[in-house]
């Protein structure tokens, strides 16, 4: 097999997938059978510089290159033969963010991520404008809190785009030609709003903002800064000359690579999970958690708490995406190592993580009157602009380690499961099957039974969840470069991809339901009291 492999490597035939996350730069190379065959990989943090955060173009470069050297050392540690040439490649990145740039292609404020929360004015404008519902991390939404600022360089701005957007822009065409400025339209999505008729910018809502900004007197129309739309498996340009030199500094890789168009992280989850397909969807837990649910029409109302985003090949996707998960779980389990740790015991990491959260099965449906909220950050589905991790019970309640780990995990699920409560209620969303992947999902069974139990929908975890977006971003760069005339990237996925793939489903347990329903409502009852918590502690 590894013949097979090493012989493919040296033909060129393998296809490289990188994505930007927000911990990890991840790089994945597969084979014709669409199977990892090495990887790279990359750690790096944002920075809080000036009450924004950010990372630098130095980080960017840095971290693009010194992924794509890990790659190359595990190819050449495992195949014995350089890596040279690529069949396809296509990059993804964290989605939405502020990334303008001037005639010259110089950067004209650093980077702002979709971890800011500093446009609630101008998202209180545009929602009401456009009828859509605008998210504070959305491009938009911070260009035009940029214009409400008066900030000096919004006059200059020639082309804005994201990070996805920006390195392929950068690899394709070094910074010049209008060819290279393009963007998956899930990508473009978390940019501004989609029109998934025709696969582009709703036009109608182009046409409100630019008569919104008239009287400013810029030189440009918006379509003239954003980043052409592109469907999964169109040609996107190819690798330049100058970008093989950027992406592999030993000047090995050779140019003239087939890419894709770059996607965010979201549709690389859809891709990685085969939740492209009306009425299927995916979960994806970590960090944050958020869910994403491919709908037959658009939403009958606009809702603050969800998201309508795309497809990579343009379906209408409500996301219900929630800025928290399983960052104070993660605090929980440190103390309780640390407490093991207080009388000479060292219990593996996943073993402990395993025992605490295998622990919750055990416990009351509704966790016996205990409750608690998991806001590192602030919540936007909740109200919240910040955070303060809070547990609570009653008197009375039954405080047993089961039902303290069950409140920890429905917490983390808690903001979720009132966005999804919306889609499934209110806007009478069908959801055939749910695709979970991500930490909280590392244990099996529990927070897939229990996330069944929050969504009132089979979820499934398959074999291949581990692989991730790198992966997802792989298989988007292959469809563009294998895909037969008229077909689709659901049917690519369900007949090349996922095509015998396994995995385990588990059903909603009645009970389990229940206990959450009557979790949530008690959540809600609640929230008055954390946010008392952010206001008072400061």
């Amino acid at each position: 097999m590894s013949e097979a492999i090493k012989k493919s490597i040296q033909d060129g035939k393998t296809i490289l997938g990188l994505e930007f996350g927000s911990t990890r730069i991840k790089a994945v190379l597969v084979d014709g059978s669409h199977q990892p065959v090495a990887q790279g990989n990359w750690d790096w943090e944002n920075s809080l510089v000036d009450n924004v955060w950010t990372y630098s173009l130095e980080d960017i470069w840095k971290g693009l290159q010194g992924c794509y050297e890990d790659l190359v050392r595990d190819v050449e540690r495992k195949y014995g033969v350089p890596l040279t040439k690529l069949a396809a490649l296509g990059f993804s990145g964290m989605m939405h963010g502020y990334m303008p740039f001037d005639s010259r292609g110089e950067l004209l404020t650093p980077f702002r991520t979709w971890r800011n929360t500093m446009t609630e004015e101008a998202c209180g404008k545009l929602t009401p404008l456009f009828r859509f519902n605008v998210p504070q991390r959305w491009s938009i939404a911070h260009l035009y809190q940029a214009i409400l600022n008066g900030e000096e360089h919004v006059k200059d701005i020639a082309y804005l785009t994201t990070l996805a957007g920006y390195i392929h822009w950068r690899l394709s065409g070094n910074g010049t030609g209008d060819g290279a400025r393009v963007l998956g339209v899930g990508e473009a999505s978390g940019m501004f709003p989609i029109d998934s008729g025709i696969c582009d910018y709703d036009q109608e809502m182009v046409e409100k903002f630019d008569a919104l900004v008239a009287d400013r007197g810029f030189s440009w129309k918006l379509r003239d800064i954003l980043p052409r739309v592109l469907r999964a498996g169109e040609d996107a340009g190819r690798l330049s000359p100058e970008g093989a030199k950027l992406l592999d500094v030993s000047g090995r890789l050779e140019p003239g690579v087939p890419m894709c168009p770059p996607e965010g992280d979201a549709g690389t989850g859809m891709v990685a999970t085969n939740s492209v397909r009306v009425r299927t969807g995916n979960i994806s837990a970590g960090t944050s958690i958020f869910s994403m649910v491919v709908t037959e029409k658009a939403l009958e109302k606009v809702h603050e708490e969800i998201d309508m985003v795309t497809t990579p090949d343009g379906s209408p996707v409500a996301m219900v995406h929630c800025n928290n998960c399983t960052s104070d779980l993660n605090a929980w389990v440190g103390l309780f190592e640390e407490f093991a740790g207080k009388f000479g015991l060292k219990p593996d990491r996943n073993e402990l993580y395993g025992t605490l959260y295998r622990e919750a099965l055990k416990a009351d449906p509704d966790c016996g009157g205990l409750m608690a909220y998991n806001y590192f950050a602030g919540e936007p589905v909740t109200g919240l602009n910040e955070g303060r991790p809070m547990f609570v019970r009653t008197p009375d309640a039954k405080f047993t380690l089961a039902n303290f780990m069950r409140s920890h995990l429905y917490s983390s699920m808690a903001a979720l499961k009132i966005g999804n409560d919306i889609l499934r209620k209110e806007e009478q969303v069908k959801v055939d099957s749910l695709t979970g992947h991500g930490g909280l999902f590392k244990t099996p069974v529990v927070g897939q039974q229990l996330m069944a139990a929050a969504l009132n929908t089979p979820v499934t975890v398959m074999d291949t969840a581990s692989e991730g977006g790198a992966w997802g971003m792989a298989v988007l760069a292959a469809y563009r470069y294998e895909k037969g005339e008229n077909e689709t990237l659901p049917d690519y996925l369900a007949d090349r991809i996922f095509a015998g793939q396994t995995g385990s489903t588990i059903e909603p347990v009645p009970e389990d339901a229940a206990g959450f329903d009557a979790f949530i409502e008690k959540y809600k009852s609640t929230l008055p009291a954390e946010k008392a918590a952010v206001e008072g502690l400061v």
